[in-house]
């Protein structure tokens, strides 16, 4: 059984993930701070042999060395990575706080590499490995309030592609996936008019749903993933067509 290692996995897409990929042989592995109510009834539904959590605070940077070699050790090889976790904080640059844009740049741009880098090393040596990082239609397109969380999912889809030319040499893939406007925590401080505005804009009238990252995800790690790498897959509903 393949082990995923999903990073952010006790909410929303991080879930999402976690509840698609267990029920059909990858033995999960969730990363968080705090595990959380749906992450706990989803392990004891999808049962503690598929679905595993893990508490760690990501932000600690100096500590994800250690992290990753007793998940090694209690699990074996690490098959596929979801770099998931991140956080959303908005706000306009010039009044934003140093100490939000530093913990925005932790969390959503260093902690995903230094977590890739001590994984990937494992599946160097193991000849084989898909990693998947989940970037946002911010990248590109750009949102009032956003620029700073817009920057951190832009080096996201960079490191994408530069690894991917890195490591694909010895069997890995790189690939990243960039979600629309998900009914998660990340989009309620959007207001009703806000999200009106977005489905009116999306070629299929309508949101997408953490469901359909996921599935993005199970097929990324999958035999049909097996010829993409460096590239940035949209999940948006249309909303950039």
């Amino acid at each position: 059984m393949r082990n995923v290692l999903v990073t952010g996995g006790s909410r929303g897409i991080g879930l999402a993930i976690a509840r698609r990929l267990a029920p059909i042989g990858y033995n999960v592995i969730t990363v968080a701070r705090r595990e959380g109510d749906e992450l706990r009834a989803a392990i004891r539904e999808l049962g503690e042999d598929r679905l595993h959590f893990r508490a760690f605070d990501l932000s600690e940077i100096n500590a994800i060395q250690s992290f990753v070699k007793s998940l090694r050790d209690e699990f074996g090889p690490v098959y596929g990575l979801v770099n998931n976790a991140g956080v959303g904080t908005e706000g306009l640059l010039a009044t934003m706080h140093n100490s939000e844009i530093e913990a925005l740049i932790r969390l959503n741009v260093l902690s995903p590499v230094v977590l890739t880098k001590y994984v990937v090393r494992h599946m160097m040596a193991d000849g084989a490995g898909r990693i998947v990082n989940i970037s946002s239609i911010i990248a590109s397109t750009g949102y009032n309030g956003l620029s700073v969380y817009g920057a951190t999912k832009a080096a996201a889809s960079g490191f994408t592609r530069s690894l991917a030319r890195e490591v694909g040499k010895l069997g890995i893939t790189v690939n990243a996936i960039a979600p629309g406007f998900i009914d998660t925590e990340l989009t309620q401080t959007l207001s009703d008019e806000g999200r009106k505005r977005i489905v009116g804009r999306s070629a299929l009238r309508r949101l997408p749903e953490a469901d359909d990252v996921a599935s993005m995800v199970e097929y990324l790690l999958g035999d049909g993933g097996r010829n993409i790498t460096g590239t940035v897959l949209t999940v948006d509903a249309g909303n950039t067509a």
